[in-house]
């Protein structure tokens, strides 16, 4: 059933083999995570296999450490034609301390649901902003993505100057 699964989270530990010679697990790692958890948020959402198109605004605030307990939670905030925007926060917590979870990485995530026969982009069901913190983050993952298109469009004329 489509357009149900407006949100989605992933819990686990964070593995030795996720991290780097400091302790900390590896960016790669994390964008891992966020695609994975996107990509379920995406099916879940449209029905339809889908594939990421963009990432926007990642930012590592905070490092995740080995046996952290990870939550990477998509939530859907913006639909176009056959676009799904996605705003992704990776938390992390110690399981064994009464500490709570800190915010460690947070992006958007844009995927476009594709036909099962050519591969070709098809319509998501619509999504539209009920709640004024709604109308504030689909504002937010468009102004991310459009950031984002100015900043390749800079690396390009860069590259062909």
């Amino acid at each position: 059933m489509s357009g149900a699964q407006r949100e989605l989270t992933f819990r686990f530990l964070a593995e030795p083999t996720d991290v780097n010679y400091g302790g900390k697990v590896h960016g790669g790692v994390v964008m891992k995570w966020i695609d994975q958890v996107g990509y379920a948020a995406a099916v879940g959402w449209s029905g339809r296999y889908s594939v990421t198109v963009a990432v926007g605004g990642i930012r590592f605030v905070a490092p995740i450490r080995t046996s952290d307990l990870v939550t990477v939670t998509a939530k859907l905030v913006y639909t176009g034609n056959s676009s799904m925007h996605f705003a992704i926060d990776v938390r992390a917590r110690d399981p064994m301390q009464d500490g709570g979870e800190r915010l460690c990485t947070h992006c958007v995530i844009v995927f476009v649901a594709l036909d099962g026969v050519e591969g070709k982009p098809t319509a998501v069901p619509p999504w539209t902003p009920e709640s004024e913190d709604d109308r504030r983050i689909a504002d937010y993952a468009l102004k991310v993505m459009a950031l984002s298109k100015d900043i390749e469009h800079a690396v390009a004329s860069l590259r062909d100057a």
